[in-house]
């Protein structure tokens, strides 16, 4: 019980926090393989809870899932040359086809004579080989829009790699959506910009800024990025999903035009947006806190957990009756539920774990609680633990369970307002950025001002946010005009 319970403080050390909590809590593990990871079943399941809901989002939006391969010749990301550019130094090849057994009969080594004519990329982003697909699939109007999305595995060599946060391969998902009109792919960006705050704010409880990115921080290949940034509890930014607007560079680059209403050849208009494994991080930062995990209720792989306390077979078979009840009623609301009475850990280690895990609420139930028709719940968010009546318990907590996922959701909200300010000059820009947070400030839209307050401060701009008052005033580095501030954070 003590190692679980051994994690070092967020105020101590939040990186260390972080890096001990994924694991004890038996979310992910590193692997054999420098910068990647091992996604354990208890992580994974969260995963697959986030990937169900948006998936059920995508299509909810007329969107349909297909599958592009994993490796890319090279020819095709040379087409687009700021794409190109934008992930050269993260990709790994593939140069030859076949191993054969070393002279010295020890081992294998790669033959010589199987290398590739065209050496592949692992993909880093799927742009590239959908876009050649695309080609085949669009000759009219009428063969748009094209709403795809894929879930996949990307790699980009990363030198620097954390566990969810920043590794060489991860999962994610990608949309690819080809449309006839500006207009029409535009409106889709936003669309989907709204789908990833949407899920952020209702299923993660991450309350999320919405933004347009600088033109310094866009994707490689596109006019305009659209951003959700959210803010961990240590005051750095952690950029959640994005959504591209394309234009029409990638519909020139592999030459996939239609003919419109007029008759007329035109190139098509296209978007891409993901989210990956990132937000397994972002969920662990917002939330959790010296004892381990807090799950929001909506993503729990298990949201209540059942634990009897006994001393002999006799109480455990009374508690069984009690315990099954409670449970084929709490299934029949759609709540998930574990009970645990593996006879092989106590209850404390049992308690303890669980608390790690962040399953959001626990039922201790003891022969003296059957006598007295009572149970001790306690909920994961506060630790608070009350004591029940038996009686329209499942109701009682299926409302627990909303209100914990509105508290935590209240609580990341008020922790991101209370370190949100504006600031107008520089000086005082340097002193607050140490301080971590959201910092508002006016900037004159230049790549030069923008790279020198990255140089000096380390902080970037994190989005131009849409929803927030368009005021122009002057900028704080160079007092040229501002049409409106701009978010200002460190970040992951």
């Amino acid at each position: 019980m003590a190692e679980l319970k051994d994690l070092t403080k967020r105020s101590e050390n939040y990186s260390q926090w972080y890096n001990e909590l994924v694991v004890k809590a038996d979310l992910a593990e590193q692997s054999a393989v420098r910068g990647c990871m091992v996604i354990k079943p208890y992580g994974y399941a969260i995963w697959e809870k986030m990937q169900r809901q948006l998936d059920d989002m995508f299509k909810a939006t007329g969107h349909v899932n297909a599958y592009f391969p994993l490796l890319i010749p090279k020819s095709f990301l040379s087409r687009e040359a700021e794409h190109v550019e934008g992930f050269a130094k993260e990709c790994a090849v593939v140069t030859h086809h076949r191993l054969k057994t070393s002279p010295d009969g020890k081992g294998v080594v790669v033959d010589p004579e199987a290398r590739l004519e065209e050496e592949l990329i692992i993909r880093p982003t799927s742009e590239t080989i959908i876009w050649n697909t695309y080609k085949n699939w669009i000759h009219s109007y009428r063969d748009l829009p094209i709403l795809c999305n894929q879930w996949a595995n990307v790699m980009r060599w990363e030198m620097r790699t954390r566990l969810f946060l920043r590794t060489a391969e991860f999962l994610w998902q990608e949309g690819h959506t080809a449309h006839a009109t500006r207009e029409e792919a535009e409106a889709e960006a936003v669309r989907m910009l709204n789908v990833y705050a949407d899920f952020a704010e209702k299923h993660m409880a991450l309350p999320v800024i919405k933004g347009i990115k600088s033109a310094n921080e866009r994707f490689a290949g596109a006019l305009e990025t659209y951003t959700i940034e959210a803010m961990m509890q240590d005051g750095k930014a952690l950029q959640s999903g994005t959504s591209h607007f394309l234009g029409q560079n990638f519909a020139k680059a592999f030459d996939v035009q239609f003919i419109n209403k007029e008759n007329k050849a035109e190139y098509v208009w296209a978007t891409s947006w993901g989210v990956s494994t990132r937000l397994m991080g972002a969920l662990i930062m917002t939330h959790s806190d010296d004892n381990g995990l807090v799950l929001p209720p909506t993503l729990a792989p298990i949201q209540v957990v059942v634990i009897p306390i006994y001393k002999n077979e006799e109480q455990l078979q009374q508690i069984d009756e009690k315990a099954d009840k409670i449970i084929a009623g709490l299934k029949a609301l759609g709540i998930s539920v574990k009970y645990d009475n593996a006879d092989n850990k106590r209850p404390g280690f049992k308690f303890a774990d669980y608390e790690l895990k962040g399953v959001p609420v626990r039922l201790a139930i003891g022969c003296r609680d059957i006598e007295n028709n009572t149970v001790e719940i306690m909920r994961r968010d506060t630790l608070e633990k009350q004591t029940v009546s038996f009686d329209g318990i499942e109701l009682y907590i299926k409302q627990l369970l909303d209100e914990i996922q509105a508290n935590i959701y209240q609580k990341a909200l008020a922790l991101r307002q209370s370190m949100t300010r504006e600031v107008n000059s520089y000086e005082e820009f340097k002193e607050e950025i140490e301080k971590g947070g959201f910092l508002l400030c006016h900037w004159d839209g230049t790549p030069e001002t923008e790279e020198k307050i990255k140089e000096e401060t380390k902080a970037t701009i994190r989005c131009i946010p849409l929803d927030s008052d368009k005021t122009p005033g002057k900028c704080m580095v160079t007092g040229k005009p501002s049409a409106q501030r701009v978010i200002f954070a460190r970040s992951y």
